[in-house]
């Protein structure tokens, strides 16, 4: 039975992956330092067929102790400080997780020979793209502190890949939803703001767009990566569904009965990136692997969960 270790596996998108190894029978070994956005209740399903160890990915020793200790196969690298917004304000801890915690990790896993390691980035790497989609060779021109990091982290993977020949692989998800997802992020706090009848706030004109993916098609997509990938690649994964803002959240307000004077738009975020879409022909062609879950059915997914939930949503 192969060993993954999935760091920040208590975390939205970890643990939807961690839930879907253990499915197809991978031993799993979760290291999460459990802060605010991290929950093992996400784990619940799988209670005692995954190991924990709360570990900061930046204490390298810890770290180091539990890569000695557990001996896995692969590396599959979530954990990570995630919200642009906190990134604005300070920076400091953005640095400190994604980009020296990020390497810390792959010395670590370089000095133990794991076998695959699969770095978890994200689409705004690339920026702004006002027309077109974004091919894995684009440039990497990052607009917020917090993609700054990501792609620093990037560099990091890219420079193991060619400086020592380690055996990573980079993804790139587009923007994800579904349930669990911790209340800073655009449907999880305007569905908390709803619930607690308070106004919606929207940046700018609400019209920046999007690309949604469904967290388990993610997940899943993020494991034929793991299984079928090309060691030393880049793939995006994406679902080629785009939204605005705006177009969400007055969704969101006709599924409440709410009228739109329920939402309030607010002073632009600063640097806010326009537009993300992504070209995944490479994972289509190498993987063959395409979103399966259409926005309108995971976003009523999502919805019909939170209600189900809402204590959990009302107690973040």
């Amino acid at each position: 039975m192969k060993k993954i270790l999935v760091t920040g596996g208590a975390g939205f998108i970890g643990s939807s992956f961690v839930k879907h190894s253990i499915r197809k029978g991978y031993e799993v070994i979760v290291v999460d330092k459990l802060t605010y956005a991290g929950d093992l209740e996400r784990l619940k399903e799988v209670e005692g067929k995954y190991k924990f160890h709360k570990a900061d990915i930046c204490d390298k020793r810890r770290v180091e102790l539990i890569f000695k200790n557990e001996k896995p196969q692969n590396v599959v690298h979530f954990a990570a400080e995630s919200h642009v917004d906190r990134s604005i304000k300070d920076a400091t801890f953005f640095i400190k997780t994604n980009v020296e915690g990020t390497h810390f990790l792959l010395s670590i896993s370089r000095k133990y020979r794991i076998k695959k390691f699969l770095h978890i980035s994200t689409d705004e790497v690339y920026g702004n793209i006002k027309k077109g989609k974004f091919f894995e060779n684009f440039p990497l021109k990052p607009n917020s502190p917090y993609s700054a990091s990501k792609a620093s982290a990037d560099l990091f993977v890219r420079a193991y890949i060619k400086t020592y020949g380690f055996p990573a692989i980079i993804i790139r998800p587009c923007n994800n939803y579904g349930p669990w997802q911790y209340p800073e992020k655009l449907i999880p706090l305007a569905l908390l703001q709803i619930l607690k009848n308070k106004k919606i706030l929207v940046y700018g004109d609400g019209k920046n767009k999007r690309e949604w993916i469904y967290v388990d098609d993610c997940t899943e997509g993020i494991f034929k990566i793991m299984e079928k990938g090309k060691i030393g690649e880049v793939y995006n994964l994406g679902s080629g569904e785009e939204k605005q803002n705006i177009e969400v959240v007055k969704d969101l307000l006709r599924i409440f009965n709410k009228k739109e004077t329920s939402m309030e738009f607010v002073t632009d975020r600063l640097g806010h990136d326009f537009r993300y879409a992504l070209n995944t022909d490479k994972i289509r062609k190498e993987i063959n692997w395409q979103a399966g879950v259409k926005f309108k059915d995971g976003f009523k997914r999502t919805i019909d969960w939170f209600i189900v939930n809402k204590d959990w949503i009302l107690n973040k």
